[in-house]
């Protein structure tokens, strides 16, 4: 063979048609020379971006070369006559599917019974990690074997656990292979790669093979371009070789005996596919061809400068100003991720007003991805967003995720209502009448969750006596049925099954159109076939994280027909095309780089004697596409000072840039324009509200409860009264104050009217409404004991009261009056007869009663208000004068620590500050009639939050704009 034929594209030329021109030169006199050309790429993106390029270059037609992706998992079929069996003809054995692999390592996990049992889920992740690991070794030609004499004498135990775990899956693993007739997708590609190799070696090809763009791939991809550039008509085309590099920095590159390989430097894996090709750095020659999209010469030489090794970066010092200054590459920095995908939406709509012009957002963040496409939108852009998004957050995933985490949680009123709601569901016609039922249904399951299952949720229905919503839920529960009985007791392949047919029932064929549909009924097809092959029990409540474990992994791109010249990629997407405007989005440690995901089996240490690359390797492949990307004509580079949590760091490359440098040239002008998009021309914030209607069209008639809310917050009071506006239970909510106080009130009420109040009854009855309605896990754990202790000395008091004659007359018991001309109507916890012939209000709180401070400013009035309803007779078959108000707590008594006490709501204070109990009705009765003649029968406005240490709640805080103007002026 003669000398290699090695060639490297440098960085500020476009690689794709740069090598175009290059081809096209060196076939000019070959009729059909380029169309007889094999031209080998690493993947398919890099062939289409490619093929793209000898398209812009073509005049009046063009026979194109065949281009094959070497990572294509049917290289067979596309390398051709180039694989034809030689001299025995034996067949390579197909793959196996990528899926059934899984399933059956995350078994082999769950049988190994090394160490702690292995949950289902764990085990599918650890699956995902040991085929990774198992296709490294196949690509690197190690043998598995090779574990046993390369493992330190020192290894931490839990390594060793790994360890034996690991070695005893890679001892059963050829054994499921061979009994399957079946070998590994990356043996097979390196045995593919094998026969090319030999054959090419034998047996020259006639036409031109040319290899471009390829920079790793393990041995088979090295030894088979080591051949194709010894070929009489071969060639390899590199990327970005530094060719100008100082050789003792290249050298310093490593590996070398006792020197650690520098293997997050972007020219460290070209250096290792050139030692394994056996050409040496001096062999490789420049490319001589342009593309016509070059950026200036000298920026190769900057960018190679501000990657030096970190032992070389003291040179910046000296540097001649040209070789270290990245004339082209402007900088802009954000305060949040949101403004700098604004900004750069932003510049890509810049870049469309000029004609011909193309510009692409470079980023491996793929949520700053999604806001850009967003935002583009907004001009009607549609981008070509070539790295896809997870299918997992597609709508048939999502519809799918729904069912199984719906069924897995017991139908759950938060998981049902996300997937009745979901946007496939009842998708036709009838899904306006369909969401009416949905919403029904959500009102008439707001509060604490009640018991799984379909039927629970029935006799929750039923015992709430929601009719309209018994109806509805009638109409839906046949359609979950059969899901709920495969989780139940169904095997792993039937819970799939189950999934498929709900999806067909509650969405029918939409959940499975488009891109994102085929991916997720391809992947119900396999996983439905493949489960058998998994682990050998499966819990139906760890389904649905296996199904998103598998969903987060597949990546759906949408086909093309995005806009012509605006394009969104990922690095892998970017490599070997360059737009004429670049913009390097989310250059943060942690994004650009990205944290080398960590090998939960093999220690570093055990990697680097088995010559497996590093986990930092990836690194050094993300500096290298950087360096390829600011090869750009024009490159924007870009970060925002935090991220969705905390403050952000900006990326290694980013510093060492803006160090080289001594600072990047600032674009300002993109923050501006995305800041004005969003300033309104005419900044007009929200007064604090006042509404005031007409005299005849306020409220004549007010609950006890309310007169607080019309003195305090008389906006609450207009919203609630008026406009009929009243907050609703969250679905699934923790039990409030007020829920737990409407159960104690029920308890109380059923002991009074049903077992007149006979102290060993109370217990017994709060036990039962607690198995009833106490499923939360708080109400176990903290409220029951609580409860239990509270409501018993209570029941003591009762006790107490009775053998002093006094006498429990009602609970709960509906009473009103006309004052003024206005009806003031409340409900009594208790009315209790006094040994004087009185009567005493009591009135029932789960927590601290009111202050006497609040009592004495005119809040607080419920028992006097309620005294006075008694003292006119109000309350229906009750007669008697108020002269106790009493406040019955559950709470901790403040005094004595114990739980349940009771407190009188007045009384004077040693200052003789405070109110006499007799003049308590009085004194409610002054305050009530001053607000009804001031709201309810006068013309004052509903003003908001007069008094807000005396309105604590925030249900009406949005509705009256309060963070506008709460605090900008003088309460």
């Amino acid at each position: 063979m003669s000398r290699p034929s090695v060639f490297s594209i440098p960085l500020h030329r476009s690689f794709a048609d740069a090598l175009a021109a290059g081809l096209l030169r060196w076939t000019k006199e070959e009729p059909l020379g380029l169309a007889q050309t094999l031209l080998l790429v690493p993947g398919n993106r890099a062939g289409l971006a490619i093929r793209d390029a000898f398209v812009r270059r073509a005049e009046g037609g063009l026979l194109l070369p065949r281009i094959v992706a070497i990572g294509d998992p049917e290289l067979d079929e596309k390398l051709g006559a180039a694989l034809d069996p030689i001299d025995d003809g034996a067949p390579i054995p197909p793959a196996i599917d990528p899926l059934d692999r899984r399933l059956i390592l995350a078994r082999l996990l769950t049988e190994s019974r090394v160490g702690d049992p292995i949950e289902t889920v764990e085990a599918m992740r650890l699956a995902g990690d040991l085929g990774r690991v198992i296709d490294q070794m196949l690509i690197e030609g190690i043998d598995p074997a090779a574990l046993a004499d390369v493992v330190p004498a020192d290894l931490a135990r839990h390594w060793e656990s790994s360890l034996a775990v690991l070695r005893l899956v890679l001892d059963r693993w050829p054994e499921e292979l061979r009994a399957r007739g079946l070998i590994d997708l990356a043996d097979r590609r390196g045995r593919l790669l094998a026969r090319a190799d030999a054959r090419w070696r034998s047996a020259p090809p006639a036409g031109r093979v040319v290899a471009a763009g390829i920079s790793g791939g393990g041995a088979a991809v090295a030894a088979l371009l080591r051949t194709v550039s010894r070929l009489e008509r071969g060639a390899v085309v590199l990327a970005g070789v530094d060719l100008d590099m100082p050789q003792e920095e290249w050298d310093s590159l490593g590996p070398t005996d006792g020197q650690r390989a520098e293997e997050t430097h972007p020219q460290y894996h070209l250096k290792r596919l050139l030692d394994a090709m056996d050409v040496g750095r001096g062999e490789v020659e420049g490319w001589r061809y342009g593309g016509g999209r070059d950026a200036p010469a000298v920026r190769t030489r900057a960018i190679s400068n501000a990657l030096a090794p970190a032992a070389f970066t003291a040179k910046w010092q000296t540097l001649p100003v040209a070789e270290r200054r990245l004339t082209g590459v402007k900088s802009a920095v954000f305060a949040t991720p949101a403004e700098e995908a604004q900004a750069i939406a932003v510049a890509l709509r810049e870049a469309v007003q000029t004609e011909g012009r193309t510009a692409a957002l470079v980023t491996p963040d793929r949520m700053l991805a999604r806001r850009v496409s967003a935002h583009l939108r907004r001009w009607g852009i549609e981008a070509d967003d070539s790295a896809g998004r997870a299918l997992s957050s597609t709508p048939p995933a999502t519809l799918l995720l729904a069912l199984a985490e719906a069924a897995a949680e017991g139908f759950a009123p938060v998981a049902l209502m996300t997937l009745l709601k979901h946007p496939l569901v009842n998708g036709g016609g009838e899904r306006l009448p369909w969401l009416e039922k949905v919403r029904r249904l959500d009102r008439a399951l707001r509060g604490p969750r009640p018991a799984a299952g379909l039927g629970a949720i029935t006799a929750h229905l039923e015992q709430g006596r929601r009719e309209k919503a018994i109806e509805d839920w009638a109409a839906i529960r046949p359609l979950l049925e059969p899901l709920e009985a495969a989780f139940v007791d169904g095997p792993p392949s039937a819970l799939v099954a189950a999934l498929r047919e709900a999806v067909a029932r509650l969405a029918g064929d939409a959940a499975w159109g488009r891109p994102a549909g085929r991916a997720t009924a391809a992947l119900v097809a396999s996983l439905e076939e493949a489960l058998p092959l998994g682990p050998r029990h499966v819990r139906a409540d760890a389904f649905p994280a296996v199904l998103k474990l598998l969903l987060d992994e597949i990546s759906v791109r949408p086909p093309q027909g995005g806009h012509p010249r605006i394009s969104i990629w990922g690095l892998i997407e970017a490599r070997l095309q360059q737009p004429d405007l670049t913009i390097l989005g989310g250059l943060n440690e942690g994004v650009w780089p990205s944290r080398p995901a960590p090998d939960p089996w093999l220690a570093p240490a055990i990697r680097a004697a088995l010559g497996l690359p590093g986990i930092e390797r990836r690194i050094g492949i993300q500096a290298h596409d950087l360096a390829t990307a600011l090869g750009g004509r024009e490159v924007l580079v870009t970060r925002a000072r935090r991220d969705a949590r905390a403050p952000a760091i900006a990326s290694r490359f980013w510093l060492r840039m803006e160090a080289m440098t001594s600072g990047l040239t600032l674009a300002p002008q993109f923050a501006r324009l995305a800041e004005a998009l969003d300033r309104p021309k005419d900044f007009r914030p929200a007064g604090r509200p006042a509404p005031s209607p007409p005299v005849e069209d306020r409220p004549r008639r007010i609950a006890v409860t309310r007169l607080d809310r019309l003195k305090a917050d008389p906006f609450a009071f207009y919203a609630s009264q008026m406009l009929r506006l009243s907050e609703w239970d969250a679905i699934d909510a923790d039990p409030t104050p007020a829920w737990r106080g409407s159960q104690v009130h029920k308890v109380i009420e059923e002991w009074l009217t049903e077992d007149d109040c006979r102290p060993d009854e109370l217990r017994a009855r709060a036990e039962r409404m607690l198995a009833n309605v106490a499923r939360h896990p708080v109400l176990h754990a903290m409220w029951t004991p609580r409860l239990l202790e509270a409501i018993e000395r209570l029941g003591g008091f009762v006790a107490d009261n009775r053998g002093a004659g006094r006498v429990p007359l009602v609970a709960e018991r509906k009473g009103r009056i006309e004052i003024e001309g206005v009806t003031l109507e409340g409900t009594a916890d208790r009315i209790d007869r006094l040994p004087t012939g009185g009567l005493a209000i009591v009135d029932y709180k789960t927590g601290q009663p009111p202050s006497g401070k609040a009592v004495i400013e005119g809040y607080s009035m419920q028992l006097g208000l309620l005294g006075l309803i008694a003292d006119r007779g109000g309350f229906e078959g009750i007669e008697g004068k108020a002269g106790e108000f009493e406040y019955w707590s559950l709470a901790a008594d403040r005094k004595s620590g114990d739980l349940g006490y009771v407190q009188s709501a007045v009384g004077l204070k040693r200052d003789g500050s405070g109110i006499e109990p007799g003049d308590f009705t009085d004194v409610a009765a002054r305050n009530l009639i001053a607000a009804v003649q001031t709201w309810l029968l006068g013309e004052e406005p509903f003003t908001a939050k007069l008094h807000p240490d005396y309105s604590p709640y925030e249900d009406y805080d949005q509705l009256m704009r309060l963070d506008e103007w709460y605090g900008a002026r003088d309460l």
